[in-house]
């Protein structure tokens, strides 16, 4: 099945085959993304009027819509040019104006002649005392009456596009649905209520009252549904295809895993001890492993990936793990040196910075496979990178890798399994849609012996009272990260931020004490201003956000946020993460600038009270939304149209376990319902799921 199935061809012609809609109101709509008659469908009001009819305006709380019959009383004529034409009338029981400006010659004396009836409605406002209906919405004879709707839906509009064009270009496009079977469970439909496609779409797109515009209303869920299916079959088909490549089963013995876990001081708790049990029956199972590891800041990712790493070296093979950074590379290859020696097995690391003879002795013993493990950043992607027999590549920090980056490393060696680290705790409803191709292991307990961290609010008015403690810390040698606000998004300006604060600290805690690290170094730079750090030659560490993820200094048990109001929950539960990672108690302290707004005041205070990621990262969603949660544009999340997917995660759940089961049963998608489903994904533009049906 390679075209479009015809009958959606009425659908997806040009926009401009639609009523009233030219070459020029078209290249408008692009503007709204409405490209053929199709997008029109999904693109529904957000909002309505009210437009019943009724006796008086009196007693109505104005300013409001109201539709009423009126009687034509006097005009009075604009007194200076353009000033305004006023039109007196009466309704049943009180009199008002109707205003309009630019009035040209006699219009409205013919128009709207003295004595004669008229039903008027728009919104009705008091100007001075006196209630006024500046230019009508409609103006129509009391026998037209009901050529006003009771409830008028409002549509999204760009420039050049009308209310009254997209109600009618909307109604064209509803002429064009097909008779289609139903995509959806039989059983379920009934249990929930929803109304068939062509129902919901129409029903949708002619509320008849403020209930039908809700999430909730059956019309408007069920299209959301639709649309969350659509999107979780393409990642379910991708997934079954991604399976049905041949893997590799790696077993292992368990010994190396066990040398490792015996010789711990703590004992891994359920969650890693979890993962790790999914992680080894995957990489035994012949089918390829595609999984995310989802764990919030100090959850112990580190010792589940390297226990997946130890797997493949005991089934033989070779394991690579990617930073995005040089600086978290080098820090991976840190902390698991000493593991790796427990275990006996050669670890390695690979960055751009290796050069020459040594880059070649390293990729040497890699080709032949007396190097186990290697630890990298993108350099493990270039061509002359060999592996003897790679059987696991871990990727760290996921959202810097896009889906291109997760295959070509799989090139890298045959039927390899891949493992995905994220340290931001995603809600479920986003993890559904932006890795639903994988399963999940989540870390959601911390390892024994992590001691909370004291989160407080400070106003930047008390700076000097917070300097004076970083002496005393500082003194007692600990030490400190002060991070400077973001400036307008822009680096030069951030730059003039952090090196302002720089100066003062340096000339209040001494020349030596302090470093700084900001977006414009080179590497180098800021790999040797975090070494100076990490080897606690600088006690306080003043930075951009470019410290977020990953780094390790155990000694640092102060975190100062300037300006926290500006940053996001998610992105400063993550800065908070970087102290609390050694044996003393550690403080974030929250500096904000008075007054704070309503959201900036909430962000802090979730702050203050939870250390949870996963109860952070919901909030951020319901305050943020889900678009600038993880930034759309780059991180592959797919745009909805009708689903809201800050308030329907429930759906995006179901819709996730009905395409999985729907594939299981019928992976061709041959059945009566499977070729609804076929003909759903062609209508939700998913051609490339269609593809993947047709590879398999």
């Amino acid at each position: 099945m390679s075209g479009r199935p015809e009958e959606l061809f009425p659908l997806f012609c040009e926009v401009r085959t639609l009523p009233g809609i030219g070459p020029k109101t078209a290249a408008h709509m692009e503007a709204l993304g409405i490209r053929a008659p199709r997008d029109l469908l999904f693109t529904l009001p957000q909002s309505g009027v009210d437009r019943r009819r009724r006796d008086t305006i009196r007693g109505a709380i104005l300013p409001a819509t109201l539709t009423v019959a009126v009687q034509i009383g006097p005009h009075t004529a604009p007194r200076t040019k353009g000033g305004a034409y006023r039109v007196h009338v009466e309704d049943a029981e009180t009199s008002f104006q109707l205003v309009f400006f630019h009035a040209r010659g006699d219009y409205w004396k013919n128009a709207l002649p003295e004595g004669s009836r008229r039903v008027v409605s728009g919104k009705v406002e008091s100007f001075e005392g006196i209630a006024q209906m500046v230019h009508p919405d409609h103006i129509v004879a009391e026998e037209a009456a009901e050529t006003i709707p009771a409830f008028e839906p409002v549509y999204p509009l760009t420039a050049g596009v009308t209310q009254k064009l997209m109600v009618k270009a909307a109604g064209g496009a509803l002429e064009r649905v097909p008779d289609m079977f139903e995509w959806i469970d039989p059983a379920q439909k009934s249990k929930v209520g929803w109304p068939d496609f062509l129902e919901a779409v129409q029903a949708a797109h002619r509320p008849q009252a403020q209930a039908d515009l809700a999430l909730t209303a059956p019309a408007r869920e069920r299209l959301a549904y639709d649309e969350l299916l659509a999107h979780q079959l393409t990642l379910a088909l991708a997934r079954a295809t991604e399976r049905r490549k041949p893997g590799r089963a790696t077993v292992g013995t368990g010994q190396l895993q066990s040398a490792v876990l015996s010789r711990l001081p703590y004992r891994p708790t359920q969650a890693q001890t979890r993962a790790i049990e999914e992680i080894n029956a995957d990489m035994a199972a012949p089918t390829r492993m595609s999984r995310l590891l989802q764990g919030d800041v100090g959850a112990g990712k580190t010792l589940v990936a390297f226990m997946a790493l130890l797997r493949a070296v005991e089934g033989g093979g070779q394991g690579v793990l990617m930073a995005p950074t040089e600086i978290l590379a080098r820090q991976h290859m840190e902390s698991l040196a000493p593991l790796a020696q427990e275990a006996g097995v050669v670890l390695d690391v690979l960055t751009g910075r290796d050069k020459g003879a040594a880059r070649q002795r390293k990729l040497d013993a890699l080709a032949r496979g007396e190097l186990h493990l290697l630890v990298g950043t993108h350099a493990v992607f270039q061509v002359d990178v060999h592996f003897d027999d790679l059987r696991l590549a871990i990727i760290d920090e996921q959202h810097r890798f896009g889906v291109r980056q997760r295959l070509e490393l799989g090139r890298k060696g045959d039927g390899v399994d891949v493992l995905v680290m994220t340290a931001t705790p995603i809600p479920r409803s986003l993890s559904l849609a932006q890795y639903g191709d994988m399963d999940v292991s989540v870390l959601d307990e911390k390892p024994p012996g992590r001691k909370p961290i004291k989160t407080v609010m400070i106003s930047t008015a008390r700076m000097d009272e917070v300097i004076e403690r970083l002496r005393a810390v500082i003194a007692d040698g600990r030490q400190c990260y002060w991070v400077c606000p973001l400036v307008e998004e822009s680096e030069v300006l951030d730059l003039t931020a952090a090196e302002a604060r720089f100066k003062r600290l340096r000339a209040a805690l001494g020349e030596g004490a302090v470093g700084l690290v900001h977006g414009q170094l080179s590497p180098a730079e800021k790999d040797q201003a975090m070494a100076q750090f990490v080897s606690g030659q600088t006690k306080v560490l003043v930075a951009t956000t470019v410290i977020e993820v990953g780094v390790n200094v155990p000694n640092a048990t102060i975190m100062v946020i300037e300006r926290a109001e500006t940053f996001g929950l998610a992105q400063l539960h993550q800065l908070r993460g970087r102290v609390g990672r050694g044996e003393a108690a550690s403080t974030c302290l929250l500096l904000y600038q008075a007054p704070l707004s309503e959201g900036g005041r909430k962000r802090l205070e979730v702050l203050r009270e939870t250390e949870d990621g996963f109860a952070i990262a919901e909030t951020d969603l319901q305050m943020r939304g889900a678009g600038d949660l993880i930034g759309t544009a780059q991180s592959g999340m797919p745009r909805f149209r009708v689903a809201d997917l800050e308030r329907q995660a429930g759906l995006m759940a179901i819709a996730q376990s009905d395409a999985r089961r729907l594939l299981s049963d019928d992976p061709q998608l041959r059945s009566e319902q499977g070729a609804a489903a076929r003909l759903l994904l062609w209508l939700m533009r998913q051609e490339e799921a269609i593809r993947l049906i047709s590879v398999g």
